[in-house]
């Protein structure tokens, strides 16, 4: 029985983490384009705004979906489970953000 984190699996995480921070001048591009805005101005709204920061990340996650189904054509199983947990490491800090911009009554 092969153990849970395996080469692939860690290869598969790894990948799941540095592919939205790859694909984040790609978002900011296409924001760009869409609001009439420059890249650099997408870029200093993320520094400044938690808020926008998560959402930006969020719409970069959508990056993996290719590598996911990349690899489940393949049947490269164990790469798909460490993708999902690349996208799984992003969960708490954007549930963080949600939750400290959040007014509770």
């Amino acid at each position: 029985m092969r153990s849970f984190f395996s080469k692939e699996t860690l290869l598969g995480l790894t990948i799941g983490l540095i592919s939205p921070l790859v694909f984040l001048p790609v978002v900011w591009f296409i924001l760009g384009q869409a609001q009439n805005v420059s890249i650099q101005y997408a870029w200093l709204q993320f520094e400044a705004n938690d808020m926008i920061k998560s959402k930006h990340l969020s719409i970069a996650l959508i990056s993996n979906l290719i590598w996911f189904y990349y690899f489940l054509n393949k049947e490269k199983y164990m790469i798909t489970r460490g993708l999902i947990l690349g996208m799984l490491a992003y969960a708490p800090y954007m549930l963080y953000v949600f939750l400290s911009n959040y007014e509770f009554q």
